[in-house]
């Protein structure tokens, strides 16, 4: 029988890297899918072990709420997405939505800040 201690010593070891290749190998050579947690679970103590964790370049900003102040964030959103009025009105009302997907972190903050001056809650995914 295998040294189960080893075995769990060695994936919580894993890199993302490695944990993503692990998933693949699984998948491709024995028909397994992991669960989508076990691979984040399994390489989330490695970040925190030494290695340098890779920086995420890319964000999603999202619109949490328009706050009290919808018509300047509507402005704001039409500003930095070009949509029409009924789209920017449509995105601000519906909440949860993202603006801009895919950004810079120097952007999405510039993004994040303009909205919230506007008197809007904004997350960065």
């Amino acid at each position: 029988m295998a040294d189960l201690k080893k075995l769990a010593e060695e994936l919580v070891g894993l890199t993302l890297l490695e944990a993503a290749e692990l998933k693949n190998i699984l998948k491709d050579e024995y028909g397994i899918e992991p669960a989508a947690g076990a691979v984040a679970v399994a390489a989330g103590p490695a970040a925190g072990g030494g290695e340098a964790a890779e920086e995420k370049t890319e964000f999603d900003v999202i619109l949490v709420e328009a706050g009290d102040k919808k018509i300047n964030v509507i402005k704001e959103v039409r500003a930095i997405t070009g949509l029409g009025l009924k789209e920017a009105k449509d995105l601000v009302e519906a909440g949860g939505k993202a603006v801009k997907e895919g950004a810079a972190k120097a952007e999405a903050e510039e993004i994040k800040k303009k909205l919230e001056d506007a008197g809007a809650k904004v997350e960065l995914k």
